[in-house]
């Protein structure tokens, strides 16, 4: 008895036995490919930002651009304001420039993706957070300061009134464009101050903006260098 007793029992033992190590063999079989799932999950939404991140970069310098634009619109009808010599053959640039706003545009697909997948997808803690911050922040602040920030809308608010002034003083061509300003400006000295203040406020805003754009676009090269090495991409 005793030894069918332990021949069972080694039996049944054995069975148990290649039981556990089946259903082991399954759980870490199933998650290793789950790890394997996640992992290209990653890589492939993360390559996805990097790729939105370049065109985003694309579109800061844009708008970067325009208002340093805008700030040189600013400075060159402060001269003019103030009966200064400047080449008129580029006043009507500038003068489309000065009061011109821009949208910010920023491709947040990827972010999007991430977010629907779990933003815990991304193992790097470091990384996942930067990615975060700029999305839910830094982008949110820009299109803020662009579109809807009172201070910010430079057509809105001072292109009627500079208008109002400057246009009694431009020459106008037999064809109705405009070649030139007239020389000094027919213009009331307390208009005229108040038309300087008016750029001085836009020249003070735009550099505001200018100043945030470039602390983001450094951490938008900053993000994607990051990736790049997170997935070992060129």
């Amino acid at each position: 008895m005793k030894k069918s007793n332990f021949a069972n029992w080694k039996k049944h033992g054995f069975e148990y036995f290649s039981i556990f190590i089946a259903v082991l063999s399954a759980f870490v079989l199933n998650n290793w490919n789950e790890n394997r799932r996640d992992s290209n999950s990653e890589s492939k939404i993360l390559i996805e930002i990097a790729n939105g991140l370049e065109k985003d970069i694309v579109d800061t310098k844009l708008n970067i651009k325009g208002h340093k634009a805008g700030i040189s619109a600013s400075n060159y009808f402060i001269q003019v304001i103030n009966n200064k010599k400047v080449n008129t053959d580029s006043i009507m640039m500038h003068y489309q420039n000065l009061t011109r706003d821009f949208v910010s545009i920023q491709n947040i697909a990827g972010y999007e993706t991430l977010k629907s997948k779990g933003l815990e997808l991304i193992k790097n803690d470091s990384l996942r957070l930067s990615i975060i911050s700029l999305y839910e922040y830094d982008y949110n602040i820009l299109k803020k300061l662009e579109e809807e920030y009172t201070e910010m809308q430079f057509y809105k608010n001072y292109f009627k009134e500079i208008n109002d002034q400057l246009a009694p003083n431009f020459l106008v061509n037999s064809d109705g464009s405009i070649s030139s300003i007239n020389f000094p400006l027919e213009i009331q000295d307390t208009e005229r101050k108040k038309l300087l203040l008016y750029l001085w406020k836009i020249n003070d805003n735009r550099s505001f903006i200018l100043n945030y754009y470039t602390q983001v676009e450094k951490k938008i090269i900053q993000i994607r260098e990051k990736i790049k090495k997170e997935i070992n991409i060129k």
